[in-house]
């Protein structure tokens, strides 16, 4: 159904940049933890936008400063199709008492769909952050 969604909409809508938003966070402080999170942050985020690796522009993964066991960009250029992303790793500002173990991620990639249409993806203890946004929980 939603294939078709975009279909229809990439008549009407001319391809452009979209930016794709993501957060979620990890129990603990740990290369397993990042990896696990980082691992179905990516999956629903390609899942629900129907989204292609080697189209997309570039990403960039923010961290807070309580998570330093691996780069999150390490994680996403292991996967299927993402060894040629452009990926960055930049820790988030830290904000006293902000959501802790935190991991949030921005995707550039060209689609054919308003970017009121993108689905952006906001799990676990991120889902408060943007709830205007968050499409995805678990």
């Amino acid at each position: 159904m939603r294939q078709r969604e975009i279909a229809k909409e990439a008549k009407a809508v001319d391809w452009q940049i979209r930016a794709i938003r993501g957060a979620t966070t990890v129990p603990e402080n740990s290369a397993e933890a990042i990896a696990g999170a980082v691992t179905e942050m990516l999956d629903a985020m390609e899942q629900s936008n129907q989204l292609d690796p080697t189209q997309i522009i570039s990403a960039t993964f923010s961290v807070t400063r309580d998570l330093d066991a691996i780069f999150p960009a390490a994680i996403a250029r292991s996967r299927p199709k993402w060894d040629c992303v452009p990926l960055l790793d930049v820790q988030q500002m830290h904000v006293e008492g902000a959501l802790p173990r935190c991991i949030r991620l921005m995707i550039y990639a060209p689609m054919a769909v308003c970017q009121d249409k993108v689905r952006h993806s906001y799990l676990r203890g991120a889902r408060d952050l943007r709830p205007d946004l968050c499409l995805t929980s678990d």
